[in-house]
């Protein structure tokens, strides 16, 4: 204090705009008003978390002063910086009822405003908005209700202040009430005291009796306060009469913006800011003319309209301020790991789960949501405000099959005729309102044409959800939501927001939020529908279910040793616990990448062949379900089943032998080694180049196979010795049975089984058989190059080439799927056979198949791999006694374990070019994940 000059101390209670997302000019003049003048601080605004750090680092060294550094950050810095994540709008989190999840959101935003070198948050605000024509508050306040305003307030300013960062609630004395925006003009606000004292000023006080540190003062005209048409930022019965006297506030005082037209129409710079100064205020906030307005400070000094003790007290206030943001002990800001440390797993956590809690349902006719019963589904997503696909689509289509359609929000009649006549075959429609705008005028983005639209959807058949991404109070602007089986409300279009309330339709959580605001008579303050979670499968982090944070970074380390090794040229991973899904990510390209060409990556849609997986995802779960209807039963013989085997080695094998890999069958067969001939060429007796009613199979591309192999391979396995010593010995040989089983007691051929009974009802739409039917070859990644059998690149055929002759449809290989649709399978073995308010299999049943036959020499269940007693690599070391899974050639691999409700998956293709690359068992990679996994539950506890 006492090496600073008059002026010196006039400058250090003007805080400059700055920006990192513009020219050098622009940076060279505030760097000329530091070093000419001597400014206190700095308020950032928009660019990018690096560019900003750096330009900050520059500033500071050019200060005698350390600089006051703020930002106005209501929903953190992701607010103005890129590449930093964002948390909910205030409204948008005005209806959860886990008020200290925003404490929790208040420290991390000022972990990453201290990362930053910044000191104050111009946040929370605390406007009670109760006039849907605000143009200018709206979803940035947290509602109406003046409780509810008060404590969310309060969570959010404590958090920061406790870790460090000054809380400025604004806008005094409340601009909740207006239908002007002060950055356009002066509003007017037509209340009693009585009323500014009861409600508007009701968070305020108690804040302030709390701890509040700063205090923004509104741009508004309040004859109530002050009859003399002065802003309330200029105004001494305000500032200093009513909050410093009256209300007794000794923290920091800011002004708004000093360049928005609700101050400069009525004072120009420069005597704006002398008049805010006289008016009590500390710090004037974004001056547009520093050198006049310092200029002017010293002339009313001169006048004795101010005198040097008030600037002397506030530039103490100040620089105490400063001592207090530790800027005695500044040190630059390191810029290495910047992005990565300002995006931590625990703040994606809660800016996912505050979404999550935030979702609200409306209107719920029926009870249709959750959706049930998927295989009745005729799903179809709309978006109207877009052309491009939404989160809130794809997300839908990770749980169900769904066709996706866009229109435009102000369409033509042509548009509208052809968008109807495209929805009729469907028989549930679920709507996006896209692209809203916030304000009133513009009827929050709800076009004429988008009430049409819905309510002529609304008065057909079809089932209707309507979300609205958008403002709260668009949903009084959609006309005839009563046509609507349901609807809810997102409250904006972030990712998390729509991704959520796609999963809130499937029922991975219940609607728990509530209305912030009353937007029309049926839906007022506070209402909110409940549903039940835990239908399906839930996105979000390891903190959801106890899980360490740093999981994912540990999987990538695996991940990238294992890439780095070439092991496998990609993979898809991914972790579940308790039905929430903490980890789903994909790594790595298709194939390795040729010399001056990219390989395309892996994503989490692609599909991989699951290679002996298919045993316990498509022969188990089928002949469960048949022991279910009693048409199958583990103690009967191969020989009651088989008409073929009755007469063979094979006929009195009893099943349950048969499925622990213990009835004598010899491992396999290289059955494929019969029909080429002795130059290894494929004999023109069995295949062709077409396909043809003689040749239907397809064995690769380009290679068709004959009717009759199936046949001819059970035939064989009928004529094929057992093994010589008794024992455990893995085979395959029954598992090319079982689809000929399933469809003599069905009626039914096995893929079409399956398909109704099991993956349809659990929405896997991609687990299936003979991809390229179905899919792109772009989203199916490529095996081996067979170089004996078929020789070619195997891609969108099986791999096995047992499983080939068979036209790839084989209980033992052939099943074809993501990561995602598999957890949907394995997440039912983890439910005890239910998934999505089904039960699919009986939970005797699955009990049954999943339990140790034959322990302690045979550690196997039936059909299902189990934990080796000592270890033997087949599972992570510390899996339970009760866990279970499989694994399969390819490199793929999925393990339940019951006893922390986890669930694995692990797709690869580490086949890729060849077979002969065994280094992803080598380096454990599957089984270490896996541990990984198991750690991250128990260091948590």
């Amino acid at each position: 204090m006492l090496t600073l000059t008059p002026d010196q101390r006039v400058a250090q209670l003007f805080m400059v705009a700055a920006y990192s997302n513009r020219q050098r000019i622009d940076e060279d003049s505030v760097s000329a008003l530091i070093q000419q003048y001597g400014i206190g601080g700095l308020i950032f605004f928009q660019g990018g978390p690096v560019r900003q750090s750096r330009l900050l680092n520059r500033y500071q060294s050019q200060s005698k002063v350390p600089l006051l550094v703020a930002m106005d950050a209501e929903w953190g810095v992701g607010m103005r910086l890129d590449s930093v994540v964002r948390f909910p709008f205030q409204m948008s989190m005005g209806g959860i009822e886990e008020n200290q999840l925003l404490y929790d959101m208040g420290t991390e935003v000022a972990r990453q405003f201290r990362r930053l070198g910044m000191h104050v948050n111009f946040a929370p605000v605390v406007d009670i908005n109760n006039n849907a024509a605000n143009p200018v508050i709206g979803f940035r306040s947290w509602g109406e209700d003046r409780a509810n305003v008060t404590e969310k307030s309060f969570q959010y300013m404590k958090g920061m202040q406790d870790a460090g960062v000054l809380a400025v609630a604004k806008h005094f004395p409340g601009h909740g009430d207006t239908d002007t925006d002060s950055h356009l003009a002066l509003p007017l606000v037509r209340v009693d005291e009585r009323r500014l004292d009861t409600l508007e000023m009701y968070p305020f006080r108690s804040l302030m009796r709390r701890g509040l540190g700063g205090l923004m003062i509104a741009h508004l005209n309040i004859p109530a306060l002050d009859s003399t048409g002065t802003p309330s930022t200029l105004s001494r019965p305000i500032v200093t009469d009513l909050v410093q006297r009256k209300m007794g506030f000794e923290g920091v005082i800011f002004t708004d913006a000093m360049n928005m037209k609700g101050v400069i129409s009525k004072y120009p710079p420069g005597e704006a800011d002398v008049r805010a100064l006289l008016a009590g205020n500390d710090v004037l906030e974004f001056s547009k003319n520093i050198p006049l307005a310092i200029q002017m400070v010293r002339a009313a000094i001169t006048r004795g309209e101010l005198t040097q003790a008030d600037i002397d007290q506030r530039c103490r206030k100040v620089l105490a301020l400063k001592q207090w943001a530790g800027l005695d002990k500044y040190r630059p800001i390191e810029l290495r790991n910047l992005t990565q440390d300002l995006n931590p797993a625990h703040a994606q956590f809660l800016s996912r789960h505050l979404s999550e809690l935030s979702v609200t349902l409306l209107r719920n006719q029926k009870n249709l949501l959750p959706l049930p019963r998927l295989d009745t589904l005729r799903l179809a997503t709309l978006a109207i405000g877009t052309k491009d696909t939404t989160d809130f689509q794809r997300m839908v289509a990770d749980y169900a099959p769904v066709r996706h359609f866009w229109l435009p929000a102000t369409p033509t009649l042509d548009e509208l005729t052809q968008m109807r006549a495209a929805l009729r075959p469907y028989n549930t429609i679920l709507v996006g309102l896209n692209n809203l705008g916030r304000l009133p005028a513009t009827n929050f983005g709800v076009t004429a044409e988008t009430n049409v639209l819905l309510r002529e959807l609304g008065a057909a058949r079809q089932r209707m959800v309507v979300c609205v991404f958008g403002s709260a109070y668009a949903v009084t602007k959609v006309r005839d939501l009563d046509r609507a089986d349901a609807v809810l409300v997102a409250y904006q279009e972030s990712r998390n927001a729509q991704e959520k309330a796609a999963e809130l339709i499937f029922g991975s959580f219940g609607a728990q939020g509530k209305l912030p605001v009353t937007v029309s008579d049926r839906y007022s303050y506070g209402k909110g529908l409940r549903t039940q979670p835990g239908q399906r499968l839930r996105f979000g982090a390891p903190e959801d279910v106890q899980m360490d944070a740093r999981l994912e970074a540990r999987v990538d380390s695996v991940m990238a040793q294992a890439l780095a090794a070439r092991a496998t040229p990609g993979a898809q991973v991914l972790i579940a616990r308790r039905g929430t899904v903490v980890l789903r990510k994909s790594y790595g390209t298709h194939t390795f990448a040729e010399p001056g060409k990219a390989a395309r990556p892996v994503r989490n849609t692609d599909l991989y062949d699951l290679a002996s997986l298919t045993k316990v995802a498509a022969a188990l779960p089928a002949l469960m379900k048949l022991q279910d209807e009693g048409k199958f039963s583990p103690d009967k013989t191969l020989g009651e089943y088989f008409p073929e085997l009755q007469k063979t080695n094979k006929a009195n094998l009893k099943l349950r032998d048969v499925l622990t890999h213990q009835a004598g069958l010899k491992a396999w067969i290289p059955f494929w080694k019969d029909y080429v001939n002795k130059q290894g060429q494929l004999r023109h007796r069995f295949f062709r180049q077409d396909s043809s009613r003689r040749f239907p199979l397809e064995v690769a591309t380009g290679v068709w196979a004959r009717r009759t192999l199936p046949a001819r391979l059970v035939k064989a396995i009928g004529e094929s010795e057992l093994n010589a010593k008794p024992g455990y010995v893995y085979s395959d040989l029954s598992f090319y049975l079982y689809p000929l089983l399933v469809q003599r007691l069905t009626g039914k051929p096995f893929d079409q089984y399956l398909r109704e009974e099991i993956y349809q009802p659990l929405g896997a739409t991609t687990l299936g058989f003979n991809p390229t039917n179905r899919f792109p070859l772009s989203r199916l990644v490529p095996t081996e190059y067979d170089s004996l059998f078929r020789r070619q690149l195997l891609h969108g055929t099986v791999d096995d080439e047992g499983a080939a002759l068979l036209g790839g449809l084989s209980g033992h290989a052939g099943l074809f799927g993501s990561a995602t649709d598999l957890a949907k399978l394995v997440q039912l073995y983890a439910n005890g056979g239910q998934f999505g308010g089904q039960q699919l299999i009986k939970q005797a049943t699955l009990a049954e198949y999943t339990r140790c036959q034959f322990c302690p020499q045979n550690r196997r269940a039936l059909g299902f791999d189990r934990p080796a007693s000592p270890p033997a690599g087949n599972t992570a070391h510390d899996a339970s006694a009760s866990s279970f899974g499989h694994s399969g050639f390819t490199g793929t691999y999925f393990w339940v374990d019951p006893e922390r409700e986890l669930v694995y998956i692990f797709l690869s293709n580490r086949v890729n070019p060849s077979r002969r690359n065994n280094k992803l068992s080598d380096l454990n990679v599957r089984t270490q994940i896996l541990q990984l996994a198991i750690e991250a539950v128990r260091k948590k506890q």
